[in-house]
């Protein structure tokens, strides 16, 4: 077979990921190379996510780049996708997905949640929203920029500590940092979270995109990500509306179950529910949670959103 082309941020954590996959084809035989790509949101760094204004920031260059065959698979962190894959597009697979939660991540050993001037450091609207509501005395301050960008303001004392995913923590091997893992029945993480999404082009040659698949995809991911995902669809959202969702499986694998919701900026409104399907029904599950968040406040609390923001989300 051809050599596969993976495209992928240049980040260290974004390029961890794109090794990851292309050690993954080369112990099946196939040769790789890696693709770097800058996207919208690795160059505009001075406006947080949510007014920058274009969905799919960190990967919209690099599915026109999957588009024209430049490159024959792009590599995502998967909570990073938007909620809508273009029709020509597809997502081919997600890898095994790390530990969900989010951490608090401190140079100091001795870190205190409570003290009273206690400034956080993260760019998710979803973690703003929750530390609002969870630890209310906290300051948020916007922290882009890639993992060490921001490790560097931490280390600057721009804040006391950063709120980041356990998954880039860990694949970056900063553990010796984290202070606090908090939990997800809690602080429910963003759809995708822990996981990597492979994107590829729906005309690429099927037999490709077949071993692709076989190497790639992780099936119990797949049925959780499928049913997340189909929860954001519905909600027409992504990282910049303060929505969440974790989709678990039944340890025989035939139930999975979703957890999802949506919380309003102020942290002040919290709406979610639970619900249990079959594995196979999974992104009908997704839908009908939703459009209940929805029907019961959530469509509030997302056109509160676009009104105080004057744009459509």
């Amino acid at each position: 077979m051809k050599t596969i082309r993976i495209g992928t941020r240049g980040s260290k954590l974004a390029l961890w990921q794109a090794h990851h996959v292309a050690d993954r084809l080369n112990a099946a035989g196939l040769a790789t190379e890696i693709v770097i790509i800058t996207t919208t949101g690795d160059l505009v760094l001075d406006r947080s996510l949510d007014k920058i204004g274009a969905k799919g920031v960190f990967t919209e260059e690099l599915e026109e780049s999957l588009r024209t065959g430049y490159i024959d698979i792009a590599v995502h962190s998967a909570k990073d996708v938007q909620s809508t894959i273009p029709a020509d597009l597809e997502l081919l697979a997600f890898l095994e997905r790390e530990q969900v939660n989010d951490v608090i991540v401190s140079f100091d050993p001795n870190l205190d949640l409570q003290r009273p001037d206690l400034v956080l450091g993260t760019s998710s609207t979803r973690r703003k929203a929750m530390l609002r509501r969870f630890l209310p005395h906290a300051t948020t301050a916007e922290a882009r920029g890639n993992l060490q960008t921001r490790l560097r303001k931490l280390e600057e004392g721009q804040y006391h500590a950063l709120v980041l995913a356990y998954a880039g923590v860990h694949r970056m091997e900063y553990d010796n940092l984290i202070r606090y893992v908090l939990p997800e029945t809690q602080y429910i993480p963003a759809t995708g979270q822990g996981s990597v999404a492979i994107e590829s082009a729906r005309n690429l040659d099927p037999t490709l995109k077949s071993e692709l698949e076989r190497i790639l995809n992780h099936p119990a991911t797949n049925v959780c990500l499928r049913a997340e995902r189909a929860f954001l669809r519905t909600m027409e959202g992504g990282c910049s509306i303060p929505s969440f969702a974790l989709a678990t499986l039944s340890s025989n694998g035939q139930e999975v179950h979703l957890h999802g919701g949506l919380i309003s900026l102020d942290g002040q409104q919290f709406i979610d529910e639970q619900q249990t399907a079959s594995a196979d029904q999974a992104e009908d599950l997704g839908v009908r949670i939703a459009e209940s968040v929805l029907a019961h406040g959530g469509q509030q609390i997302l056109n509160d959103i676009r009104q105080e923001r004057n744009v459509a989300l």
